[in-house]
């Protein structure tokens, strides 16, 4: 059984949205949104190019990293061109539970959108952090 929250972060949520709305032009962007443990707002776009590139979400954790930031609260994903909710590919779920496992993700959109936890989007999932050799045993 899934874990929601009945709590959705609406103004993180129109953070990204603002940030889609403002921002991009042309091609298919994301726009992220995470709130900070300390209740900072941070913002990041994908860098888009029809070779791949990284998604929002990774964008957006680089940022975190260079403004000091290293734990996340939420984070939720905004498609460009009124797109809504955008749900995290597999290589975010990955990373996000990597760097952070008890991050929370909003998900769906409209009067589904919910909060998530990250494992929830990632069943009987591969933590790295729990198959890394310590350091001592060399």
């Amino acid at each position: 059984m899934t874990s929601r929250s009945p709590h959705v972060d609406h103004e993180l949520v129109q953070a990204a949205a603002d940030v889609a709305r403002t921002r991009c032009r042309g091609d298919n962007h994301t726009m992220a949104a995470a709130r900070a443990r300390d209740g900072r707002i941070l913002t990041a776009v994908n860098a888009y190019h029809f070779t791949g590139g990284p998604c929002a979400e990774l964008v957006l954790i680089g940022a975190a990293a260079a403004q000091g930031v290293y734990e996340l609260d939420t984070v939720v994903a905004v498609g460009d061109r009124d797109r809504g909710v955008v749900p995290p590919c597999g290589r975010c779920r990955q990373v996000m539970l990597d760097y952070f496992p008890a991050l929370k993700v909003i998900v769906g959109e409209g009067d589904r959108m919910r909060t998530v936890p990250v494992t929830d989007l990632l069943p009987e999932s591969y933590v790295w952090a729990d198959h890394q050799l310590d350091a001592e045993q060399g």
